[in-house]
C-alpha cells in the first residue's frame, strides 16, 4: 500500500467534453472518500496497492501521455448498456481494439451502445472518465456483468483509476478477481474479439 508522487503534467487540463462535467462530481461523495473507501476495502481483503497521482484524464490517449513510465500493464474500461437494457463492464487491455458487435454475439447479447453518464454514476458511483472495474464495489444490486480480458488477466500489474481519473492504481491480477468476486460479481474471462484493421 503506497501512494506515489505525480508522474508528469499537474498543469495539464484535458477538455473533458459534454458529458464530462462538475455536474456528475457533484451527484457523488467527494473523490478523496471514494478511494479511502476503495482503499480500506482493499486492506480489509488483504490485497496490496499502489496509487499513482497524475492530472486528470478521459481517455486512453490522454492517459498514455501522461503516465510516463508506470509499470504495469495499462487498460481500457467500457461501461455498456444492451438493446435489453442489460448492462456490461468490459474490462480490457488498452491496446486492444474491441469488436463490440462481434462481442455482443459472442456473449449472447442484443448490441451494445456506451451507457449515459447518469446511469454510471447511478449504477457505478463514479463520473464519466474514471471508469473501473473498481466501481463494482458501488453496484450492490449486481445490475452489472462483468467481463474480463483473459490476455489482460495474464499480466503481473494491472492499473485502474480508484474511483477518479487523476489517479492511477496499480494491482496485482489475481487480486483483480479476489476484489471482484468479493463484491459479488463473477466476471467472464474471455478471449476477446478484436475488430479487423
Amino acid at each position: 500500500m503506497s501512494v506515489t508522487d505525480p508522474v508528469t503534467k499537474a498543469d495539464s487540463k484535458p477538455d473533458p467534453g459534454p458529458d464530462f462535467g462538475p455536474d456528475f462530481e457533484a451527484q457523488l461523495p467527494s473523490a478523496d472518500k471514494r478511494e479511502a473507501a476503495l482503499c480500506a476495502h482493499l486492506d480489509r481483503l488483504g490485497i496490496d496497492w499502489t496509487i499513482h497521482t497524475h492530472a486528470p484524464v478521459f481517455t486512453v490517449e490522454e492517459a498514455k501521455n501522461l503516465r510516463g513510465s508506470l509499470p504495469g500493464l495499462h487498460t481500457k474500461n467500457l461501461f455498456l448498456k444492451d438493446k435489453s437494457g442489460g448492462l456490461w463492464l468490459v474490462v480490457a487491455r488498452e491496446e486492444l481494439t474491441l469488436d463490440l458487435n462481434a462481442l455482443s454475439k459472442l456473449l449472447g447479447s442484443p448490441r451494445f451502445s456506451f451507457s449515459k453518464p447518469a446511469l454510471m454514476v447511478e449504477t457505478l458511483g463514479i463520473a464519466p472518465g474514471a471508469v473501473t472495474p473498481f466501481a463494482l464495489i458501488n453496484d450492490i444490486d449486481l445490475r452489472i456483468t462483468a467481463v474480463f480480458d483473459k490476455a489482460m488477466m495474464e499480466g503481473d500489474i494491472l492499473n485502474f483509476h480508484p474511483l477518479r481519473n487523476d489517479k492511477t492504481m496499480a494491482i496485482a491480477a489475481q487480486d483483480l478477481l479476489k476484489f471482484t468476486e468479493g463484491t459479488g460479481h463473477m466476471p467472464r474471462l474471455m478471449t476477446l474479439p478484436e475488430r479487423p484493421e
